[in-house]
């Protein structure tokens, strides 16, 4: 049974709950946290680098001169692709360079990280999170008494703006909804956090 302590804001020992029971992870698989890694970044590349052909480079097609009698190579079209300026040949084209894995490949892998952190003493079950107000110093005041020296992610699983808000100014710390939640950014991040009763949420997510 994989147990954690859940604390308050206050850094204080609440109770001790089972971590995701539902979710059985014997060891990591690099290989598949990788393949899910990379279809993240991928899905990110904007894909716009074009280039054109010749068919396209705005050239005359007129010889450039006589085919004979210069002492030079033979020349045809400015558009040729060995002189300046003319066309690419096999540039890049506008693309789409997302692809798309297995969703049980990438439950398994997100889980196998999480899991990880979990064995690694990097999640962080909290009572609760909430903030009154959109409060930067207070949100940081909270995340330092609770020990939080590193770029951490706070998983939500529903929208709150506030506390989203109050922490876009630290640049350590990043707020992500759990129907979002990735290989690539729970890796980017040390630190886990997570209210009690979202952890539900994360287990149907991963199920």
């Amino acid at each position: 049974m994989s147990s954690i302590t859940v604390k308050d804001i206050e850094n204080k020992d609440v109770k001790k709950i089972e971590f995701l029971p539902g979710i059985k992870v014997d060891k990591i698989n690099p290989a598949l946290v990788q393949q899910s890694v990379i279809r993240r970044l991928a899905s990110e590349r904007k894909g716009t680098a074009s280039t054109k052909d010749r068919s396209q480079v705005n050239f005359s097609t007129v010889k450039l001169y006589r085919q004979k009698g210069t002492g030079r190579a033979r020349a045809g079209s400015r558009k040729s692709p060995v002189r300046v300026g003319g066309g690419t040949i096999f540039g890049p084209k506008p693309r789409d360079y997302s692809y798309s894995i297995p969703k049980k490949a990438n439950k398994k892998a997100i889980s196998s990280v999480i899991f990880e952190k979990y064995r690694n003493g990097d999640v962080l079950v909290l009572e609760d999170l909430k903030l009154e107000e959109i409060k930067t110093k207070v949100l940081k005041k909270i995340l330092s008494g609770l020990g939080i020296d590193s770029h951490s992610l706070i998983l939500l699983g529903e929208k709150d703006e506030i506390l989203k808000k109050s922490a876009r100014n630290l640049p350590d710390v990043s707020v992500m909804n759990i129907q979002n939640i990735n290989s690539y950014d729970l890796l980017k991040h040390k630190k886990l956090i997570i209210k009690e009763k979202d952890l539900t949420l994360l287990e149907e997510a991963l199920a």
